[in-house]
């Protein structure tokens, strides 16, 4: 693969693979929205202090992260449907990343939570603030600084895993390169071609996250 060639695929092939990346970017987005709230409340209800909520919480979450991503995905687009659930390759793919996503942002959340200084709720307690507040008013906001570069992290990994969508015909960059190759048997410049999309923007999001962790890092 010369250079003058790689550049005329470029030219010929990147509208089509632009076009996956703004799926990708729309499937990472959504599933990330997805995996924050049901992970916020699995955190939540594992500390809780409620054996009845911990425990559903605790196994939802290790199931979750028991079963590979693309068995979650396989069975939300070609099962849900002989159950009466009928959903496009978009629509499982966010809810297939995101229900699995949500289980390590569970776990994100929680330690988060765990890590903010006892002292502090033990005053507000003391105080006689209702534990909805206490939550709301005192853990969270602290527990936000403490997640916020591993929740970093987990957005570029899902960004990556969202290539594993392509099983399921979801036309992100790797569907898409894999469609021009089958097609134009230029292997070497459309996946050079993906692999350059999907470093361009996943290193944003490294820097930002490096930042991230220098400034709470010092705080």
């Amino acid at each position: 693969m010369s250079f003058e060639s790689f550049l005329t695929s470029a030219r010929d092939f990147l509208p089509i693979l632009l076009q996956g990346v703004w799926v990708t970017i729309a499937l990472t987005l959504c599933a990330l929205v997805l995996a924050t709230l049901l992970g916020l409340l699995w955190a939540l209800m594992r500390t809780s202090g409620t054996r009845w909520l911990e425990w559903p919480a605790k196994a939802v979450v290790n199931t979750l992260r028991g079963i590979p991503i693309i068995v979650q995905l396989f069975y939300i687009y070609f099962v849900l449907p002989e159950l009466g659930l009928d959903l496009t390759a978009f629509q499982a793919g966010v809810i297939g990343l995101g229900v699995a996503y949500s289980a390590y942002m569970g776990e994100v959340f929680r330690s988060g939570m765990l890590a903010v200084d006892p002292g502090a709720v033990e005053a507000a307690e003391s105080l006689g603030i209702p534990r909805f507040r206490i939550m709301t008013r005192v853990v969270l906001p602290q527990a936000v600084r403490i997640v916020l570069p591993p929740y970093g992290n987990m957005l570029i990994m899902m960004l990556k895993d969202s290539s594993q969508a392509s099983v399921i015909t979801v036309a992100e960059i790797s569907t898409q390169s894999r469609l021009i190759a089958a097609s134009t048997f230029k292997n070497q410049e459309v996946f050079t071609l993906a692999a350059l999309l999907y470093l361009a923007l996943s290193v944003p999001l490294i820097i930002l996250v490096g930042q991230l962790e220098k400034r709470f890092g010092r705080a």
